[in-house]
């Protein structure tokens, strides 16, 4: 038994629906490693210290184990305050080539950089990048800074959706303050075409996030979020105790979407934990990658 009934097959019936990891760093992927001196900036810009580079047969059996069928790559453009890119939308492009369909690859752009919505309709464009992935906390704006209205006029031409750092980030120099999920009520608000992800679920702010999803149908959020215990204990207090799970399992179930926050975090404890929630069969394929075929615009 391979893909998702490996995981759960002696838990439910096998589905057709993908599982999908919205939210996958590939930082240490080895093919974009080959220069040391490279990876070890990003060891020290991401404050991630004790995990070499991983191999794409490595990548591709970690997804087997946990059931995934495809994997959403997060890149970083932090040049500003970093001086480079974290990893360029050029490198996403290179593993998304390599990988035979199973990575969907997203964009990032420095809003601050000069030509930044150019650099952002090249990589959708010309790169065939399927959404952008913004930080707030390190990046050191609020979301509905007018500033980044010419990379959200390029995401809403192209129809491109936008993940959004969201909560606490473990990052050096980053501000929690620009991540509170009410920060991104105005974006919401004045640009209900544009689809938004709150990744992390917004956390500690986890009533906060669900108030705005209920609210605006145009935002998502990832279940990326695990700081404290193991997976299913914080899953279980996150979505049974801080919030509870019929919340979950009726009024938030199109709007949310499995995100691991890999290489911090383990798929295959984080996919197994929200199996085991409780959550109803339908609304467990919503949040295994029914919701972010849709967030993606339709197809992966």
């Amino acid at each position: 038994m391979t893909g998702r009934a490996a995981l759960t097959g002696s838990m439910r019936k096998e589905v057709c629906a993908l599982f999908i990891d919205m939210h996958v760093h590939p930082a240490f992927f080895e093919p974009i490693n080959e220069d040391p001196v490279r990876e070890e900036m990003r060891h020290n810009v991401l404050n991630i210290h004790r995990n070499g580079t991983a191999p794409l047969e490595h990548v591709f059996h970690q997804m087997d184990c946990a059931g995934l069928d495809r994997l959403c790559l997060l890149p970083q453009d932090y040049t500003t305050q970093t001086g480079t890119a974290v990893v360029t939308n050029e490198e996403i492009k290179k593993l998304v080539d390599l990988a035979s369909g199973r990575f969907i690859g997203f964009a990032s752009v420095d809003p601050f950089l000069d030509g930044a919505a150019q650099r952002l309709e090249h990589a959708f464009a010309d790169l065939g990048l399927r959404g952008l992935k913004l930080h707030p906390s390190r990046q050191h704006f609020y979301p509905s800074d007018p500033r980044l209205a010419p990379v959200y006029d390029i995401c809403e031409r192209y129809g491109r959706p936008i993940v959004f750092h969201s909560g606490l980030s473990w990052e050096p120099d980053t501000l929690s303050k620009y991540s509170r999920p009410i920060e991104f009520e105005e974006l919401a608000y004045k640009r209900p075409k544009l689809r938004l992800c709150l990744a992390h679920f917004g956390w500690p702010w986890v009533r906060e996030t669900a108030m705005l999803l209920v609210k605006y149908p145009n935002l998502y959020a990832d279940t990326g979020a695990l700081y404290f215990d193991s997976a299913r204990e914080f899953y279980k207090r996150l979505f049974t105790e801080e919030i509870p799970l019929t919340w979950l399992d009726r009024s938030l179930r199109h709007q949310v979407m499995f995100g691991s926050n890999n290489p911090r975090f383990e798929q295959i404890r984080m996919a197994e934990a929200i199996g085991r929630l409780g959550l109803r069969d339908s609304t467990l394929d919503l949040i295994r990658g029914g919701n972010a075929v849709e967030f993606l615009g339709g197809s992966v």
